[in-house]
């Protein structure tokens, strides 16, 4: 009985791809590496305006969901990392399906230092990619992509290089 619970949680929780697609569906990124990032701005879950347009940084745009463990681990490892205190490195994440109260509660639960914006519709998801949790936008001073990760492996921090 515990093996067939366990099967049943690890199936539930694998991958964070979304119930609406199949596990065949074709992951794909609708940026390209050497494109500018379309959105300039975003309003904050503190209804607080951030702005994507300082000069000299570089910008990673964290596409998560609260329910997904590999959206968990990632940002728990940004966080641990020399990341989140990089002074030339601006992040944001944006909450796909989530609600300003259930990005509040994640941000108080797992100490969140950057910004979180609500997407409960996808609208922003959407303009980026058609399945896959976390995904993880590098952009560089200009605003335009240097790569778009998928964040679904244990690694995924070793990845998050500008170059």
């Amino acid at each position: 009985m515990n093996k067939l619970f366990m099967l049943f949680l690890i199936t539930q929780l694998s991958a964070c791809v979304g119930i609406t697609h199949s596990q065949t569906t074709k992951r794909e990124t609708y940026i390209s590496a050497g494109q500018t990032f379309p959105i300039k701005s975003l309003i904050d879950i503190n209804n607080k305006t951030i702005q994507l347009n300082k000069p000299k940084q570089r910008k990673l745009i964290l596409l998560f969901a609260t329910w997904c463990h590999d959206s968990q681990r990632t940002i728990s490892d940004i966080l641990a990392s020399k990341l989140s205190t990089d002074p030339n490195l601006q992040i944001v994440g944006i909450g796909k399906e989530e609600s300003v109260t259930s990005l509040k509660k994640f941000k108080l639960e797992y100490q969140v230092s950057f910004p979180l914006i609500s997407d409960p519709d996808k609208a922003i998801y959407d303009q980026f990619a058609n399945t896959g949790l976390p995904r993880l936008l590098l952009l560089d001073e200009n605003n335009k992509l240097v790569k778009a990760l998928i964040g679904e492996d244990q690694h995924t921090i070793d990845r998050i290089i500008w170059e």
